[in-house]
């Protein structure tokens, strides 16, 4: 059955010595869930969550890290994993259509710390949670993202792989059971994109409890059903048509996924990215905002249903606005946190030229989604000069990554105003040697507030 094979594998890399390169890509990817995770911390859901579970804080030794206590780890994953979703810096598998790092790394975190683990352990859980999730997650792709969100669904198998690896290393039968109970219980829907509500961040997080829930019930005899992913009326069935499983083994355990993921470079949708990064090129060649007659985006159906929205009145709608994002990039030259401030809302300028821009279809495109992200942007000014850029593919992604040196400057923007600037540089040196630590001498739970 696929998931004895799923599990033979993460109950080896659970425990393996696994190459450099492919801890140094598991590095990247905890200093990335933290540099959206910071942020985070200071808008919604997460201040809601913490008034929700104040009598659980304090409790445990699950760190929730920016604010200074713990939980215990279930808890501590639902609140870690749901506030690194929100502020749209989180990372991204092309693939699959899927956000790994907040439902693995907040599981991953919260066991390491509750098991006391080393922090080789948890880069290996990590690791072990990506390679299960990114390969299902791009099985069940294009038809599952219609309705469902990767993230919430796929993730809480990413998330239990990873409990379980540290719940029982090398135990490929608790692996399993993790795995199968966690299936039963994921859940997301994309109608939760299409208003200004906190679901669609509680997916991440609610994916990372799930993971944590049945990694430690697996570890302690919980047991799930063995062919819940490929059954007639299971995950697969259920949720996605004519899932590809026999790609699902392909060189796992030889070939890395997490060597393939992107990180974003701008603060909202995915989505948005290729038709920013080509908006960008022509600024950067000349094309000034000012002088815009029209823009013209051309790009996947899943960014028109997904970030269409043409006139967003929140922060979170404006997220999801592609064109938002694209007129604030034209203007300002990057979509950083400072876009969705209500200066940078109400900005009549910005608002101006978004309703310069036409986002348009391409079949081409659509054909090539998840594993192409394209846009086509073409820009006419007051001349009658028409600019035209394509971008087939977004600055972050696999064929553009970004550099260590780019992901230490983003962990510092972003965490910097919640830690403090020398806390931000400790912790960004701690997470570069995390292999030769204990988790908890990263000691996530004391983190001091800036000033």
């Amino acid at each position: 059955m696929l998931l004895e094979s799923l599990s033979a594998y993460g109950a080896r890399d659970a425990v393996a010595r696994l190459p450099d390169e492919i801890l140094h890509y598991a590095k990247r990817a905890v200093l990335d869930w933290l540099s959206a995770l910071y942020p985070g911390t200071r808008i919604s859901p997460c201040r809601e969550l913490l008034a929700a579970h104040a009598e659980e804080l304090g409790l445990g030794r699950s760190s929730l890290p920016g604010n200074g206590t713990t939980a215990f780890p279930a808890t501590a994953a639902w609140i870690n994993g749901s506030a690194s979703h929100a502020p749209e810096f989180d990372d991204i598998f092309r693939d699959g259509a899927y956000h790994p790092g907040c439902p693995v790394i907040a599981a991953a975190l919260a066991m390491a710390e509750h098991r006391r683990a080393s922090g080789r352990e948890l880069l290996n859980a990590v690791v072990v949670g990506y390679e299960i999730s990114t390969r299902i997650a791009a099985a069940m792709q294009p038809s599952h993202y219609r309705y469902f969100h990767t993230t919430g669904t796929v993730g809480s198998l990413g998330a239990a792989a990873a409990a379980a690896a540290l719940a029982a290393p090398g135990k490929s039968a608790v692996m399993g059971h993790a795995i199968a109970t966690s299936a039963t219980m994921a859940a997301a829907l994309q109608q939760a994109f299409r208003s200004d509500a906190m679901s669609k961040a509680l997916h991440a997080g609610h994916a990372a409890e799930v993971g944590v829930r049945a990694g430690q019930g697996a570890a302690h005899g919980v047991t799930g059903v063995p062919d819940i992913l490929e059954g007639e009326v299971g995950f697969g069935a259920a949720l996605a048509r004519d899932v590809r499983w026999d790609s699902v083994l392909e060189d796992l355990g030889e070939r890395y996924n997490i060597t393939q993921i992107t990180q974003k470079n701008h603060g909202c949708c995915g989505h948005t990215f290729a038709a920013i990064d080509a908006a960008l090129a022509l600024r950067d060649k000349g094309v000034r905002p000012e002088r815009v007659r029209s823009i013209e985006v051309r790009t996947y159906r899943a960014a028109l249903d997904v970030a269409g929205n043409p006139d967003p009145s929140t922060a979170f709608e404006a997220r999801f606005s592609l064109p938002y994002v694209l007129a604030h990039a034209m203007r300002q030259g990057s979509v950083r946190l400072a876009a969705f401030e209500p200066d940078a809302l109400e900005d009549t300028d910005t608002r101006a030229l978004m309703r310069k821009v036409t986002v348009i279809e391409e079949p081409q495109l659509t054909a090539g989604f998840p594993s192409m992200r394209a846009a086509r942007v073409a820009i006419v000014t007051d001349d009658g000069m028409r600019h035209e850029q394509f971008a087939p593919h977004r600055k972050g992604d696999p064929e553009a990554p970004l550099s260590d040196a780019e992901l230490n400057d983003k962990f510092d923007e972003l965490a910097g105003p919640v830690l403090g600037a020398d806390r931000t540089r400790q912790l960004r040196a701690a997470i570069w040697t995390l292999e030769s630590l204990a988790v908890s001498d990263l000691a996530l739970a004391a983190d001091p507030p800036a000033g």
